[in-house]
């Protein structure tokens, strides 16, 4: 990975200060234009992703810089939680795609024409340029503007007719701000599985304008139907979360909230931090690197903060966590009370739908 990203929350914060005169018109108007982390789009996700940077910070930055003027990228982080929640009372989604996953990579061994077309996207080779710029891209830096993603996401399922599901897979395994929630259901979005009937179609006139005119794509398929499946499950009711306990505890830190000082912990005393490392299976190495390096700096930042050390959970004090979301943590986190943002408590029950719902409660500029 190209030096691109810090891993530190400093190194967040400072990357949100640099954009923040940025946030209002200038987003608005330039975020779908493809440029490097931090021109036209803040490049904040790695951060947000991790929550070294949460929500509220990005959110409250943009108002208080711009009013009513950010509406564009409030809503964008606001997307984020969207996700999240609509996973969180979806989960079947998840294992659906996990499983779909491995019938799609068995496939891959039984049909020749299927494995070279995945074998030549993945690496490149496609003959449409844009498409294996980005390829090329996302190995080499392990980031894509969101643009390109949802480009080369739409040239994926439709031009190329491979599985959704592989290319949400490799862009988990390679993305540094790979999300299971963001990433899965934008993919099953652009395919028109999250929206019935609705997909995202990569134009050829639409990548030359967003690119300042650098690609120049041939042999698109403009045309595609949408993919269809069943209808998705209703959602379910959102799981309590656990309420700190009071007295000693063992902190145990994950790659979905690596953000301590600002947890609900209440009248708990925190004595020792321990992380929790988990990766989706084929991550690449240097996601990997950076994931170590965002766990010791919040290690490093906990102790500091809480006046505690870094010590295996000990059997005399309750283990607590921040609250880990469908995805590769939550599904091997030890027993311990996992304790869950206001953020997440007031959002999430709005994700039963349509985006439109969470958007509507968005307070107003003058909330902030």
């Amino acid at each position: 990975m190209t030096q691109v990203f810090v891993p530190t929350r400093m190194a967040g914060l400072e990357r949100l200060a640099e954009f923040t005169g940025r946030m209002g018109t200038h987003y608005a108007e330039r975020r779908n234009t493809q440029a490097p982390p931090g021109e036209h789009t803040s490049g904040l996700s790695p951060y947000l992703r991790r929550r070294m940077v949460v929500e509220n910070e990005a959110v409250h930055a943009a108002r208080a810089a711009h009013g009513a003027a950010a509406d564009k990228f409030v809503q964008e982080v606001y997307w984020r939680t969207y996700f999240k929640g609509y996973l969180e009372l979806r989960p079947s989604i998840w294992t659906d795609y996990l499983a779909q996953v491995e019938q799609a990579q068995v496939l891959l061994g039984h049909d020749t024409g299927l494995a070279q077309r995945y074998r030549a996207a993945v690496a490149g080779r496609t003959g449409i340029d844009a498409f294996d710029d980005w390829a090329g891209t996302l190995i080499r830096d392990n980031w894509l503007h969101n643009h390109a993603r949802m480009w080369f996401a739409s040239i994926w399922i439709f031009t190329l007719g491979l599985p959704w599901v592989l290319g949400a897979d490799f862009f988990l395994r390679h993305l540094v701000d790979g999300d299971p929630a963001s990433n899965t259901l934008s993919w099953r979005w652009v395919a028109g599985l999250h929206t019935r009937g609705k997909h995202y179609v990569a134009t050829a006139e639409n990548i030359r304008r967003f690119t300042d005119g650098r690609y120049r794509p041939t042999g698109l398929n403009e045309r595609p139907a949408p993919l269809t499946e069943l209808p998705p499950p209703a959602p379910t009711a959102l799981a309590a979360a656990s309420p700190p306990p009071d007295g000693e505890v063992t902190l145990l830190l994950h790659l979905d909230d690596l953000h301590p000082e600002t947890w609900p912990l209440g009248r708990a005393r925190v004595m020792c931090v321990w992380p929790h490392l988990v990766h989706a299976t084929g991550t690449a190495e240097a996601v990997q690197a950076f994931d170590r390096a965002a766990m010791d700096e919040a290690l490093t930042r906990a102790v500091a903060f809480f006046g505690c050390k870094i010590e295996p959970p000990a059997k005399n004090l309750p283990l607590v966590t921040a609250w880990a979301p469908i995805g590769p943590t939550a599904a091997r986190l030890p027993e311990a009370a996992q304790v869950r943002r206001p953020w997440d408590d007031q959002n999430w029950p709005a994700c039963t739908g349509g985006y439109r719902l969470l958007r509507e409660r968005i307070p107003p500029s003058g909330s902030f």
